[in-house]
């Protein structure tokens, strides 16, 4: 049994330790896949903040047809999509607010990513297509399925195939432009 889904259910009953639950085991990579859409840290942690704060309030049906995780996150990726679609009709963050960012931002990816390399290719990552992003993040860092992540990005598992292989060609060539070996890592 996913124990996401029976912590939500118990949430849902009445119980909020269900959900603390959640956000404990959930948090983090939730954050880090949300940051693979926007490329900023703080931003994927206030739209990680607004995926839970929309599950708390609207309480969304989970039917059990994938994981809760795969829920979660689909739920995650819709939140970040419309996040993109509201600031793109946005006036830009002025210059000085950016350069602040990413002293913190840099400060959080080292104590969530503690290895060099690891830092690296999430560097990396971010010069990627979002898609890429998106089916790299899935697949190798939170350790989905092909057939889940075709459920959180709303494709054909061919179609994720070819994704998945199209994007891993592009990281190795980004990695190789900073001098890094594809096969070492």
């Amino acid at each position: 049994m996913d124990n996401g889904a029976s912590s939500y259910r118990r949430f849902l009953a009445g119980d909020e330790s269900g959900f603390v639950e959640i956000i404990r085991d959930y948090k983090d990579g939730l954050i880090f896949y949300i940051n693979g859409f926007v490329c900023n840290l703080h931003t994927a942690e206030e739209l990680t903040e607004d995926t839970f704060v929309k599950i708390i309030t609207k309480k969304p049906r989970f039917s059990g047809k994938s994981s809760f995780k795969t829920w979660l996150y689909a739920i995650g990726r819709n939140v970040a999509l419309d996040y993109l679609k509201q600031k793109s009709r946005k006036k830009e963050v002025p210059i000085d607010e950016i350069f602040d960012l990413t002293d913190d931002e840099k400060e959080l990816e080292h104590s969530f990513l503690r290895e060099e390399r690891k830092i690296t290719v999430h560097r990396t990552m971010c010069r990627l297509k979002p898609e890429y992003r998106q089916v790299l993040w899935l697949v190798y860092f939170e350790d989905f399925s092909l057939k889940e992540a075709s459920v959180v990005m709303k494709k054909k598992v061919h179609n994720i195939e070819t994704l998945v292989s199209r994007a891993r060609q592009s990281l190795k060539a980004e990695l190789e432009k900073e001098g890094f070996h594809y096969e070492d890592l």
